[in-house]
């Protein structure tokens, strides 16, 4: 019998809070026919880790260190993606920049990113995590949000697949706004995996 299932690979570094999102939509069937093939993680102590286990779903530790190089260490990346016949690689709080070999190695519209800011603004390297939050509290924005986009040789530079705005208070803290976009990260990336996964094609009888 033919699969329909969708295929994810979700890449993380950290908690795993929208690895959970994605975890939790394919529960509750907002994110129907879709399965998560592999979690692969830079950080071993990367809670996202733990998250996957938690819910028997394959994961993998892959140590920097062991490596020569970011292209040696792409490339066995590249290699364990490959092997699960993946239709969609999330990067969910992954903070390794891709080199451009891996990404030319999948079709263009095959890796997504989400971002914990209003793309272009506060985007590119060393914009990630607390580090995005306090550059905008430093500028007085009034507004933050977050962004969903295609992955690209150029950082956070990908074409926009949605974004979603946030407002932001004079007493707010990194820890106050990173927790208001992230309730949004967890609706809006379920909501552009739908969008963008390819739609099973059901063959007639």
């Amino acid at each position: 019998m033919e699969n329909t299932h969708k295929r994810l690979a979700v890449l993380v570094s950290g908690s795993g809070t929208n690895l959970q999102a994605i975890i939790d939509a394919i529960k509750d069937r907002s994110l129907p026919n879709t399965e998560i093939a592999i979690v692969i993680s830079n950080k071993q102590d990367a809670y996202a880790l733990k998250r996957a286990e938690n819910n028997d779903i394959p994961s993998i530790f892959l140590d920097p260190k062991q490596y020569k190089s970011k292209e040696e260490y792409d490339q066995k990346l590249k290699a364990i993606i490959k092997e699960q016949n993946i239709d969609l690689i999330v990067l969910a709080g992954y903070i390794r920049i891709l080199t451009q070999s891996f990404i030319q190695a999948f079709d263009k519209d095959k890796i997504i990113n989400i971002h914990p800011a209003l793309l272009p603004k506060y985007g590119g390297k060393g914009m990630y995590g607390n580090n995005v939050h306090k550059a905008v509290l430093e500028n007085n924005e009034k507004e933050s949000g977050c962004t969903i986009h295609y992955v690209t040789h150029e950082v956070d530079a990908g074409p926009i697949i949605a974004h979603e705005k946030v407002p932001v208070y004079e007493n707010d803290t990194i820890e106050s706004l990173s927790k208001r976009i992230r309730v949004k990260e967890h609706k809006l990336l379920v909501k552009a995996i739908n969008t963008v996964l390819p739609k099973p094609i059901i063959r007639a009888k």
